[in-house]
């Protein structure tokens, strides 16, 4: 098959979730002797016209310079071209800025299969009226689209209820992490399991503000590490607010994927706080690093975690977590954890269901 995956900034991976997921399956994709064309930024790092078999096509992308607006110009360049050459199937990840371009998708020739990520339009980032605009996005994405794909059953229920649609549930994988090693600590000046962490957009959605009231109602001088980027204005806000809780560390954005893993494994506790989308990337990695997970409850999370991890809603329920568990009580989450990895959630599983996925439609073309 001819495919091409369009939504994301582009591969290898530099930015975040979509453009892992694209680095993973499309590698996955060209092992089983497809033909896969990933559509990247023209100011991507990377510049060649392939990656390890991987067909790349750069399109222009103004978002330097015009900000959010450049995403719906970048989305614009990428389907016009996809329009000009002959792909038996398009996976579009996302809506967002995309959507609204959907009728432009060359659809009599190209199956058009979307992932419909997390429900957008619910974030509290948003104004009213941005919030407004996602939801057309969002019905939009649905229009336009042969096929639907969720990557959470929560996802799945919800297009079902408010669209009628069926939509196929393949969630997002992981590798199992397998060599840890206490040397990636000292760059932290950390002892193994003497800490606490997050890692997240620094979002209201994503429960940081629940999270360290609850680390500063502990008062147990355990440190806290916040893992994501904080020079933004509501960064700033929590910064300002926690300044006077020594044990909370703003670390700031952090990429290295052996660094994360090692941090999330040697953790007393690992929080997330993720209150809107579908299988979260960092949740599974989580996993995959045996990580001992306290979650926000909502359905998202618990349809990934079930009874394997700690739940909360409050900062009261933060501390009491805080200062009541640690690593050695978790002992039987973590292999179920670890197990639902490799079951469910090990990219070669979610590659087959992507391509079965993709050799089915076709049929039905």
């Amino acid at each position: 098959m001819n495919i091409a995956i369009i939504g994301t900034r582009g591969i290898p991976n530099h930015y975040g979730g979509f453009e892992q997921f694209a680095e993973y399956l499309s590698l996955g994709l060209v092992n089983r002797g497809h033909s896969v064309t990933v559509y990247n930024a023209h100011t991507h790092p990377y510049q060649q016209n392939s990656w390890q078999g991987v067909n790349i096509i750069h399109c222009k992308d103004p978002e330097d310079r015009m900000g959010t607006a450049g995403q719906f110009i970048y989305d614009l360049n990428c389907i016009k071209d996809a329009r000009k050459r002959h792909f038996d199937i398009i996976l579009q990840l996302g809506y967002t800025s995309s959507s609204v371009w959907g009728w432009l998708l060359p659809r009599k020739k190209s199956i058009v299969t979307t992932n419909m990520d997390g429900l957008e339009w619910k974030r509290s980032k948003y104004s009213a009226k941005v919030q407004r605009f996602l939801l057309h996005a969002e019905k939009l994405g649905v229009k336009y689209s042969d096929y639907l794909i969720a990557d959470s059953v929560g996802i799945q229920q919800y297009l079902k209820k408010k669209y009628g649609k069926d939509s196929l549930f393949i969630p997002y994988g992981a590798h199992v992490f397998a060599q840890p090693d206490k040397r990636s600590l000292d760059e932290f000046g950390l002892d193994a399991y003497g800490y606490n962490m997050l890692i997240a957009r620094l979002e209201p959605e994503n429960s940081v503000e629940i999270i360290l009231e609850g680390v500063r109602r502990a008062k147990d001088n355990v440190p806290f590490l916040v893992i994501g980027k904080h020079e933004t204005k509501y960064g700033a806000y929590l910064k300002a607010k926690f300044k006077d809780c020594p044990a909370i560390r703003f670390v700031g954005s952090l990429y290295d994927i052996e660094k994360l893993n090692n941090l999330r494994y040697f953790s007393k506790l690992y929080f997330h706080g993720h209150t809107v989308g579908g299988t979260n990337p960092s949740l599974l990695e989580a996993m995959a690093s045996q990580a001992l997970i306290a979650a926000n409850d909502n359905v998202f999370n618990r349809s990934v975690l079930g009874q394997d991890a700690y739940y909360f809603t409050s900062p009261s329920e933060v501390s009491t977590l805080l200062t009541s568990i640690d690593k050695a009580h978790g002992t039987d989450k973590l292999i179920a954890n670890e197990e639902k990895i490799k079951e469910i959630y090990a990219w070669p599983i979610i590659v087959d269901q992507y391509l079965a996925h993709f050799e089915d439609i076709m049929k039905k073309r």
